[in-house]
């Protein structure tokens, strides 16, 4: 099986706790069902998630997720073919943005828009460091 990624970024519509879990619920199970797994960074100015599996189950995934009414401005900033999973042991990583290296202000003064796509894959494979470690 080839294996690809995704990265996208996108803004929380009505971001609260019972929504959170909801996302978080829903997308354990259709990516444990569809042999996807990832990583979610969220606080209630942005959504940052890794993707990771078949190629057309991660690309559904990100169609589902861009019809989602939770999400505004679906941008996706890395899809390509990869050798090796990042986040193997999960279905979904949840950070709550605790890691996260950008402030609301400067979300909101257009960091995205500035970033690169090695700096978004960087800042993932950071947290899958300390989630490995973390769970040792």
């Amino acid at each position: 099986m080839s294996l690809f990624r995704a990265i996208y970024t996108s803004q929380p519509f009505g971001f609260d706790e019972t929504i959170l879990s909801s996302i978080l619920m829903q997308a354990r199970k259709a990516n444990a069902r569809d042999d996807i797994t990832g990583a979610l960074i969220c606080r209630a100015d942005i959504y940052l998630q890794w993707l990771e599996g078949p190629q057309d189950k991660v690309r559904d995934a990100i169609r589902r997720i861009s019809h989602d009414d939770r999400h505004l401005e679906v941008t996706v900033h890395v899809a390509e073919p990869t050798d090796a999973r990042v986040f193997g042991e999960w279905a979904m990583l949840h950070d709550p943005a605790k890691t996260w290296i950008w402030s609301q202000s400067d979300i909101a003064a257009g960091a995205l828009d500035r970033t690169t796509p090695d700096e978004i894959t960087g800042f993932f494979l950071r947290l899958a460091e300390t989630a490995a470690v973390d769970s040792q």
